[in-house]
């Protein structure tokens, strides 16, 4: 399979996400079979290394998918975009952390909890990891999960440390928490962790990878993993609400060409002028979350290709778009919610699972827009800035 298959392979399954979207949302996680479709299609391995069978693609490649997915089915595109984002993460690994997940299987697959709820413990040769951490998107598909967690300060005056944790199934249970009114199958549940010992090299630090290292370079020396993780994570989160709204805009214009309005004389809602300004500034909205998320990453991307250093007012416009792209596809999919009428409060409309999801993925820690564009404001007026995430 070539890289250049992956897109249209998506694009022929997209018809049977969104026929399995209800279904999804009904048994709160992805099916098996969606599963693995998607993995046919060659999509998780988009962001993987080659060493391991991945494509090591262009990471537009990858959110142009994601964004796709979620315009049919908004619970299988947010599993989708998280799940294969891991992918890349992993690359930044240690060699022996990519051969223990991907040596005899490199088809494995990833969930993740990055919020640092657990307790840490550093011991000879590794951690103790013990707690619980929560929204784990698709775990159920998953045979490794990655952890967030704060290593406290050493005695030897070691500041602390903000690190992922990679653990095998053998090593938590899962929770079944995920009953919700938003992003309803994606299976979001809870990691369970009782005193489990992580190896050092399963573990990664956020201090690394803020200055785009990570041990694993040296053996995936593409341009691809010399990205910051506080860009392409959070554009992993924006992209399928990005989707979700195009979703909602699909289907709004499906709906209102045929629809009549009875309460206005039985006017067709398409000659309806206001509704046809309250599409156009949805349209734009949507265009323009996308076009400011591609347009940042091909700099970042253009820049790591030439071996360039990436200027920190890049890195912070990047997460300054990411928060107003989530901004932006919110807007949009409220308009278009508020323009469909009284029908779309039905279950059977499906524009009101669009809005839900979309809400429920606005809500991710990531999208809180006034801390990143608090950052983006002070690198302007020239003060310092310190963040995991940029």
């Amino acid at each position: 399979m070539e890289v250049a298959a992956v897109a249209p392979g998506v694009q022929e399954l997209l018809p049977v996400l969104r026929d399995r979207a209800q279904e999804t949302e009904d048994r709160r996680r992805l099916s098996d079979e969606t599963v693995k479709s998607l993995a046919a299609t060659g999509f998780f391995r988009l962001l993987q290394p080659a060493r391991f069978g991945g494509f090591e693609a262009d990471p537009m490649t990858f959110l142009g998918c994601v964004r796709d997915i979620a315009s049919a089915c908004g619970s299988t595109g947010w599993v989708a975009s998280v799940i294969g984002v891991h992918n890349w993460q992993m690359a930044l690994f240690p060699d022996q952390a990519q051969q223990d997940v991907w040596g005899e299987d490199p088809g494995t697959l990833m969930s993740s909890s990055y919020a640092p709820t657990g307790k840490i413990q550093a011991v000879e040769g590794g951690y103790r990891v013990s707690g619980r951490w929560s929204f784990s998107s698709g775990c159920d598909h998953a045979t490794w999960v990655l952890l967030g967690g704060i290593v406290p300060p050493g005695e030897d005056g070691a500041p602390a440390d903000f690190r992922t944790f990679l653990l095998p199934a053998a090593d938590y249970t899962i929770e079944d928490v995920w009953h919700t009114i938003g992003l309803r199958g994606t299976g979001s549940n809870d990691i369970v962790v009782a005193d489990a010992f992580v190896p050092a090299y399963r573990s990664l630090s956020f201090a690394d990878t803020a200055r785009c290292y990570g041990p694993g370079q040296e053996l995936n020396p593409a341009p691809l993993y010399r990205i910051p993780y506080g860009s392409i994570f959070p554009y992993s989160i924006t992209t399928p609400i990005i989707g979700m709204a195009t979703g909602a805009y699909d289907a709004h214009v499906s709906y209102m060409r045929e629809r009549v309005r009875a309460a206005y004389a039985g006017v067709r809602a398409a000659e309806d002028p206001y509704s046809q300004v309250r599409v156009a500034r949805a349209a734009a909205d949507v265009d323009a979350a996308w076009t400011a998320l591609a347009a940042d990453l091909n700099e970042l991307m253009t820049l790591v290709g030439a071996g360039q250093k990436l200027p920190m007012r890049l890195r912070l416009r990047v997460r300054r778009d990411q928060v107003r792209g989530t901004e932006l596809a919110i807007q949009a999919v409220d308009r278009l919610f508020e323009n469909s009428g009284g029908r779309s409060i039905y279950t059977t409309h499906p524009i009101q699972r669009y809005w839900r999801d979309a809400h429920a993925g606005r809500v991710h820690a990531i999208n809180d827009p006034e801390r990143a564009l608090s950052m983006y404001g002070r690198g302007e007026f020239g003060l310092s800035v310190a963040d995991a995430m940029i």
